[in-house]
């Protein structure tokens, strides 16, 4: 394994860190005490019953987002309860999500926001939905609502499996400087804090990451990351103004062959092309106001991404190979408010609940080049589009009973594009719009025990240039267009059991249908649209205050997912995980001692429609252990603890290596990275 070392490369912005921490220091509403209580505060502890929807929602926060190890920024998506977060291009890409039966790829049928802005993108140049969560600064997250199926009226595009609301700290709790440095060249330099100004409050960060990884091919990972908010109360209305920053460069290493590695000619962590990666560059800028009864908010976007790939290696061009530029430049803007009032109908309490948001993306360039060396030598799509939406939404629940609970909801969407298409054929423009009802019931059994009874619709949108095209622009074919705003049904019946914030469990069985799935195509590097789908299964959580140092928590989903009619090759979804499993373990202590570690099971799926082939399943381990005196505190944290070999990812289809004379069908992975550590210290300022 690589020593711990930190690079000069790091060394350098360290002195300017030092400096900024020191007058931070000395401003610094929270000096440093001369003991610390640990007192740990678990979002999964907060009490759901007579206020949740459904048994598949809840709230991860602060200590359950603080104490476990997180490998990459990505995996916040895994406080999301039978979520997995796995990786197959770099850590610079957005991760691949598996829920619920589905393999989201970087996105597709799973919405999330931060601080009420969307982050899916639209017919993004690498994937429909592309949730690219790089940018956040994990230190700076304070928790995670999450709500899976179509049963809020909230909830818009892509959040059909379900969606995740992450908030930003309003402030720090105390000024921190941070170092990390760690196996396979990781090295981190976090500076972040608040302090009083302008009549109000400023939360700033810069976050600097360098890691070469453990592949054959260094990654040579360039992270920058910047925020910065401004809040101030006036009367009953916060306001808020932020910057978010992020410009990332990385080489990455993509799944490999796995013939390449059984007849010896690639190791595990090697690679076929050197020249893939990419680099991503996001600048946000929000402004928010909050009353007790009310929100709105606005925010532009400016978004630059670049990613070269090679999956099939020479299977299309035996000289230049396979290698392709995706791209994608763009600004999205948008406005969002909602409000709450309560009313009184037939002596019980209604609170209604409305709102609505306006997006408009302008994208310069989104594209797909064929490349050798990162060196475009033509184009298949050079194009520019528009693309707006509009919504409405209204839910109402009433208090129909002591013990009864009824809501209904109501969701318009209204979607524009327009497209220039490098092939005029090819342009065109278009709207779609889609009504999305919700209905469900809650009974309090007992004051432990609640029941639910949930319904609803919600949607996916497609890329928009599949609505406008006609024909292909490689072979000349004719080509059918695609509607842009598919339809998810979806039902769920559900039990939640809590006891005090001690112990809390939920049982929930659920079912989904598509009118159409988005399924990743080894060979075009994408995803495509498939034919109607339909899932069912069951999700069993619980959390558990075993004592007053020791948390546990667990998750898991078993998912029965297929293809309504056959496709000729079969009915199964290709990378429709069977089932997952998480398991937990946090400890606090009042010494200044704490400790988390959770365990992730991934299991298999079919990779092919016939079921012929499929992934194997896979173990994680990750731990961690730190010990705080006064303003220092250090920590270890190990990934992969038991060192797996398992894959993190595998997909199949056919490829040419340069030795070869043809395709080959095979199943290409990615490994996970192997057992490493990294020991973080921070200074408390």
């Amino acid at each position: 394994m690589n020593p711990v070392s930190v690079s000069p490369q790091v060394r350098k912005p360290l002195p300017a860190l030092i400096l900024i921490a020191s007058s931070l220091a000395q401003a610094s509403p929270h000096p440093a005490q001369p003991a610390i209580e640990e007192v740990a505060v678990y979002g999964r502890a907060v009490q759901q019953l007579g206020n949740a929807l459904s048994a598949s929602e809840g709230l991860v926060a602060y200590d359950d987002l603080r104490l476990p190890p997180l490998l990459r920024a990505g995996e916040l998506a895994e406080a999301v309860p039978g979520m997995v977060a796995t990786q197959h291009s770099g850590t610079g890409k957005a991760n691949q999500y598996f829920l619920r039966g589905f393999n989201l790829d970087h996105g597709t049928d799973f919405a999330a926001s931060i601080d009420g802005v969307p982050i899916n993108m639209r017919s993004h140049g690498h994937g429909q939905g592309y949730l690219d969560l790089n940018f956040m600064i994990p230190e700076l997250i304070e928790s995670t609502r999450y709500q899976k199926g179509p049963y809020h009226a909230k909830a818009g595009d892509f959040s059909a499996a379900g969606n995740v609301e992450f908030q930003h700290y309003a402030r720090l709790q105390e000024n921190i400087l941070q170092l990390t440095a760690g196996e396979f060249g990781y090295q981190r330099g976090l500076l972040a804090g608040t302090v009083d100004a302008f009549g109000g409050s400023v939360t700033g960060a810069l976050d600097m990451t360098r890691y070469e990884g453990p592949w054959e091919l260094d990654e040579d990972l360039d992270q920058r990351k910047g925020y910065l908010a401004w809040q101030r109360q006036f009367d009953d209305i916060q306001l808020r103004l932020a910057w978010q920053g992020y410009d990332s460069e990385w080489i990455s290493t993509d799944q490999i062959p796995r013939r390449a590695v059984i007849n010896g000619d690639l190791s595990p962590y090697g690679f076929v092309d050197p020249d893939l990666g990419g680099n991503t560059r996001r600048h946000a800028f929000t402004a928010s106001l909050t009353s007790e009864n009310w929100s709105a908010g606005a925010y532009h976007i400016d978004y630059d991404f670049s990613l070269y790939s090679n999956f099939t290696y020479f299977l299309e061009d035996e000289e230049n190979g396979d290698e392709f530029e995706q791209r994608d430049k763009r600004t999205v803007s948008g406005i969002w408010g909602e409000a709450s009032h309560s009313i009184t109908l037939a002596g019980r309490n209604l609170m209604l609940r409305w709102g609505g948001d306006l997006r408009y993306d302008d994208v310069d360039a989104v594209g797909l080049y064929p490349t050798r060396g990162r060196t475009r030598l033509g184009s298949v799509r050079d194009d520019s589009l528009t693309e707006s939406s509009a919504s409405l939404w209204l839910h109402g629940e009433w208090q129909a009973t002591d013990r009864l609970r009824l809501n209904a909801g109501l969701r318009g969407d209204y979607y524009r594009w327009d497209v220039a298409a490098q092939l005029d054929d090819n342009s065109g423009s278009g709207n779609d719009s889609l009504l999305a009802p919700k209905v469900g019931a809650a009974w309090r059994a007992t004051d432990s025990l609640e029941f639910y009874a949930s319904a609803g619709r919600g949607f996916h949108s497609n890329d928009v240039r599949g609505a406008t095209i006609s024909v292909d622009p490689g072979s000349g074919d004719a080509v059918d267009p695609v509607d842009v705003l598919i339809p998810a049904d979806g039902a769920e019946l559900g039990m939640r059991f809590e006891q005090g914030d001690r112990f809390n469990a939920t049982l929930a069985l659920f079912a989904l249908e598509l009118d159409s799935e988005l399924v990743y195509v080894g060979d075009a590097g994408t995803t495509e649209p498939n034919g109607a789908t339909q899932r069912h299964g069951i999700e069993v959580t619980a959390f558990w205050q075993a004592t007053p140092w020791l948390a546990l928590n667990t998750a898991y989903t078993a998912t029965d997912a297929e293809f309504k009619r056959d496709t000729g090759d079969g009915r199964h979804i290709p990378g429709a995980v069977q089932d997952t499993l998480s398991i937990g373990a946090n400890i606090t202590s009042q010494n200044g001692f704490s400790a988390s570690a959770r365990l992730r099971y991934l299991g298999s799926a079919p990779l092919i429609e016939d079921d012929s082939v499929r992934s194997n399943s896979s173990w994680l381990l990750n731990a961690g252990v730190a010990w705080r005196r006064d303003a220092m505190e250090l920590r270890l944290d190990v990934f992969n603890l038991l060192d797996s070999d398992d894959d993190d990812i595998a997909y199949f289809y056919a490829s040419r290596l340069g030795s070869e004379v043809q395709g080959v069908d095979d199943v290409h992975f990615h490994p996970l990275e192997p057992r490493a550590a990294r020991l973080t210290m921070t200074l408390h300022l």
